[in-house]
């Protein structure tokens, strides 16, 4: 998460900042660490009941606005809405039972995404992968710690999940400051200092202060945006594909002949800008030979080639199944990128494809992005913004698994998704259910005036000025 944080508020903003940031990270990991601890034995001081009824609120205010989003970022309130009020019922349900069901919960997905990391390192062997391996194998022996029930009989699962958060986190912050300590100067953010001509200003939420640039939604069919074009496996198979939830969703589809498609993706910018890489002859992917080319070594790369333009590839193949635009992108900082990324044309189905080429140009291209949103701010509010946003965490988590696996056209359909809403922020929740309220207060009014007139009670002003002048007339008449 520190490189994702680094990516989008810039290195100029943070680096002033790396002390605050390495004092912050101490301070989380020692609490978490005191959490931890605290939990050890049966005398848990930690406010159970306080933090579970926090928790459920938090749970049920965010389900109530979450219809107010769209698309993506409407399921993803809706996941944490409702995880929150199950985790928040289970704390409360106390005793054995909900203590027991947690402690289950937070180990089996300790244990999957260990077992996950330890098998893909190993059969995709990129260049860190026995780091992988040994955090891997630290996730199952916290998968095991959470199943067993020494030393608290479960009573210690949530102090224990939040310390260990607060650990995990204070370590980011701590790598995020070491980084930063290190770095001068940015180079790309020589042209961040202001936003681009083709972000257009935004409508800004209830609350917030003006210099916050907010949009309503996506960028409309004809405003310049950056492109993300996705072919799914599915959407690409050249014959029916046969259904095999989230294996043909994120890493291939394999139609009745037996032919695997693993999709495509590419990137194109309204400058003229279009990376696709593609290998140069057709890679052999039978069943046989899959699994040997799946290695990011060496051995495994073949020569490459760039495709001219979406529509040359759409007509030589099929349109893309999905796209997703984002209005903020620096589009020299893309064009620094192409111009060094195209001197090298190899292709690795792993390390070096279409996916990894398309995610690492959208991070060059959104550089700064939230520095530039927040171009007025000054103090630590855009930081804070940025941690308390469902989709960096959801980024985050997708760029680890892809650094520990493979970039894949799903895996990247899911990060440009999440990007676009941090690089084009919506109005927040709460804003958005204001103005729907008032919105609607308003209609009624209106209607309820026009009623009046259609009914011939008194006149039907147009706006409210209208009707204080009619008042007015009438309380004249009357004197």
């Amino acid at each position: 998460m520190a490189r994702l944080v680094m990516i989008l508020l810039g290195v100029d903003y943070l680096r002033t900042r790396w002390r605050g940031l390495l004092w912050l990270g101490c301070a989380s990991v020692l609490l978490g660490v005191v959490l931890f601890v605290d939990a050890l034995d049966n005398a848990i001081y930690f406010p159970m009941t306080p933090f579970a009824v926090v928790l459920l609120l938090e749970g049920l205010a965010t389900l109530v606005v979450a219809r107010s989003g769209m698309g993506g970022q409407r399921t993803l309130r809706q996941v944490k809405g409702a995880s929150f009020c199950f985790a928040a019922l289970l704390i409360l349900a106390g005793h054995h039972h909900g203590n027991f069901v947690l402690s289950m919960i937070f180990g089996t997905l300790f244990l999957a995404d260990g077992l996950l990391q330890i098998v893909s390192a190993r059969v995709v062997r990129f260049r860190t992968w026995r780091l992988a391996v040994a955090v891997g194998g630290f996730e199952i022996l916290v998968a095991i710690f959470f199943f067993q029930p020494y030393p608290t009989h479960y009573v210690g699962t949530v102090p224990y999940c939040l310390g260990l958060g607060l650990i995990f986190g204070g370590w980011n912050l701590l790598v995020l400051a070491s980084r930063l300590r290190r770095l001068d100067h940015n180079p790309g953010m020589d042209e961040a200092d202001a936003a681009p001509a083709h972000a257009t200003p935004a409508a800004h939420a209830a609350g917030d202060a003006p210099e916050l640039t907010l949009w309503e939604g996506p960028p409309g069919p004809g405003e310049r945006a950056l492109a993300v074009h996705v072919w799914t496996p599915v959407g690409s198979a050249r014959g029916e594909a046969r259904r095999q939830p989230l294996v043909d969703r994120y890493i291939a589809a394999v139609d009745r002949d037996g032919v695997i498609s693993t999709g495509h993706a590419a990137l194109e910018s309204p400058e003229g800008i279009y990376i696709s890489l593609y290998p140069a002859e057709e890679i052999d992917r039978s069943p046989d030979e899959f699994t040997r080319i799946l290695r990011a070594t060496r051995e495994n790369d073949v020569a490459g080639k760039f495709q001219p333009d979406y529509e040359t590839e759409a007509r030589a193949w099929c349109p893309s199944t999905v796209q997703v635009r984002i209005r903020n992108y620096d589009a020299e900082r893309l064009r620094r990128f192409w111009e060094a990324y195209r001197q090298d044309t190899t292709y690795n189905l792993t390390y070096r494809n279409c996916s990894s080429t398309v995610s690492h140009a959208l991070e060059a291209a959104l550089e700064g992005a939230s520095a530039r949103v927040w171009r007025l701010a000054r103090g630590w509010r855009p930081l804070w913004r940025l941690l308390a946003t469902p989709e960096l965490w959801v980024a985050a988590q997708i760029r680890k698994r892809a650094k520990t696996m493979a970039w894949t056209p799903g895996l990247t359909l899911d990060y440009a998704r999440a990007l676009s809403m941090l690089a084009d922020p919506r109005p927040s929740g709460w804003a958005s259910m204001t103005r729907m309220a008032l919105g609607q207060m308003r209609r009624q009014r209106q209607d309820w005036h026009a009623g009046r007139a259609a009914a011939g009670d008194g006149p039907a002003p147009d706006n409210a000025a209208n009707a204080a002048n009619a008042r007015n007339a009438t309380r004249g008449a009357n004197d």
